[in-house]
């Protein structure tokens, strides 16, 4: 018996032009832009980034390809001239343009009651934010894999414990780039409990679990990729099952919060961390008064 057919033809996808104008690097504007059109099935943007435009004579080249590759123009210009320069090449050209951070940038003006900053590409200075971000990124490095004392531990935001292949390393790393400083304990049978972590008292410790079925087949795929010889233990159903089901139990003795990492990415649990880091500190500010 043949297979059933689909019932009509198949969807073609949509593509179409869209132009990212920024006065600075252009990343918000275009992780605004991959997060917008991820919600439309079977549409798919051909990208016209022009960052760093900063004069008229930039702008006249911009409004040029725009003319030459009709599409919707999305922006986060800053410089009230330029904007104006843009907003009336688009009209011209009957071309749809959105200031990207208009709406949000609007509303928390009206509700803080606060004046605009005007200074081009002021996200991305090198404050005091950027050089925690690279001392964060320093600090997970540093502390990866069960490194550093505990007293070098002490130093942490959040301190990421669960058996191999969890993703904590690459968990502390997107979370570096938030100006998280977090580091990472591997759950290592007979060698690594995770009892020395319950010492600390500044950082959180979050436990990291994943189904047994999923590790396994993520282990394989580590051993089949490195062409190493395959572990017994590493990879057997039942012995993963057995160094999940005792890692859970420790971190329920110990009273940490979980994240079942099994469906998500590394994105999600950051996200899932950060939550938990936050009610952490509301916590710690709540207790001092």
């Amino acid at each position: 018996m043949s297979p059933a057919r689909p019932s009509g033809p198949a969807r073609l996808a949509t593509y179409f032009h869209v132009h990212l104008v920024s006065d600075s690097t252009g990343e918000t504007l275009n992780a605004m832009a991959k997060a917008v059109t991820a919600r439309f099935d079977g549409v798919i943007p051909i990208e016209h980034i022009y960052s760093l435009v900063r004069s008229s004579k930039q702008m006249e080249r911009v409004l040029q390809e725009v003319e030459s590759a009709p599409g919707v123009v999305l922006h986060t210009l800053v410089d009230r001239d330029l904007r104006e320069q843009l907003e009336e090449g688009c009209r011209r050209l009957d071309m749809p343009q959105i200031g990207a951070l208009d709406p949000l940038v609007g509303a928390m003006s009206r509700y803080l009651g606060a004046a605009l900053s005007t200074r081009v590409g002021a996200q991305h200075a090198l404050d005091h934010d950027y050089f925690n971000r690279i001392a964060a990124l320093d600090f997970a490095m540093a502390y990866d894999d069960g490194q550093g004392s505990l007293d070098q531990l002490e130093s942490a935001d959040v301190v990421l414990c669960g058996v191999s292949r969890t993703s904590k390393t690459p968990t502390c790393i997107y979370l570096a780039h938030r100006g998280i400083r977090a580091a990472n304990v591997p759950l290592v049978p007979g060698q690594e409990d995770g009892e020395r972590l319950t010492k600390l008292k500044n950082p959180l410790v979050i436990g990291l679990t994943v189904s047994p079925d999923r590790l396994v087949q993520i282990r394989r795929n580590r051993i089949d990729n490195l062409n190493a010889s395959q572990s017994s233990n590493y990879t057997d159903q039942d012995a993963v099952r057995d160094e999940t089901i005792k890692a859970r139990r420790a971190f329920e003795r110990r009273g940490w919060p979980t994240i079942d990492v099994t469906r998500r990415s590394v994105e999600e649990t950051a996200a899932a961390i950060t939550n938990l880091l936050s009610e952490h500190r509301n916590h710690k500010i709540g207790s001092t008064w």
